[in-house]
């Protein structure tokens, strides 16, 4: 089984608002994320934290399964750690970012394909020489990315392996996300994959 832990639990501060139930294209920028996983993964679990019902009504039209973290002010990793523990009986999970709308189905499927048959215990989209979400992560990971401490980052655990992270050449898609309102129209003008 595969799984995608969405990280949606973030206050939206410089965007002065929530910003993952904001319209890009017609629909709501978590609906993009949650559909792009949807028909790939076995198993999505969206991960909430500042404001948690404000998102939840769309969650629930989405059919998709949603927890907590209480602790989202420690940061990305304690919200990813949070969707893990739901999602612990998969065998590679992805972690992707809720307001990264426009993900490609097919650097999806490839990055199963690496997993599965290159045996990548790490896989991340690239472009230009930077990389970019969603990664996935085999299951042999899980444990050390469970027991990270505070001060430690996801992006500790990629650099530990090094050795063992497949890159995949994408388009821009993979290193934009929604932070300002400027954002929101880069995204409108954007093509989506």
């Amino acid at each position: 089984m595969i799984g995608a832990v969405i990280l949606a639990a973030g206050e939206s501060k410089r965007m002065g608002g929530k910003k993952l139930i904001l319209e890009v294209k017609g629909k709501p920028i978590i609906q993009w994320v949650v559909e792009s996983f949807k028909g790939i993964v076995d198993d999505i679990v969206v991960v909430l934290g500042h404001e948690p019902e404000t998102i939840i009504p769309l969650l629930r039209k989405l059919e998709v399964r949603w927890t907590i973290n209480n602790k989202y002010m420690n940061g990305m990793a304690s919200s990813f750690k949070e969707g893990l523990e739901k999602l612990k009986n998969c065998e590679s999970v992805f972690l992707a970012l809720g307001d990264q709308p426009f993900v490609d189905k097919e650097f999806l499927l490839k990055a199963i394909d690496a997993w599965r048959n290159q045996k990548a215990r790490i896989v991340s989209p690239v472009y230009k020489g930077k990389k970019g979400h969603p990664v996935l992560f085999d299951r042999s990971l899980f444990n050390e990315i469970l027991s990270l401490d505070k001060q430690k980052t996801i992006r500790d655990i990629i650099h530990a392996h090094a050795d063992e992270l497949h890159l995949i050449e994408t388009g821009k898609w993979a290193i934009l996300d929604m932070d300002v309102p400027e954002d929101l129209t880069r995204f409108t003008s954007l093509d989506h994959p």
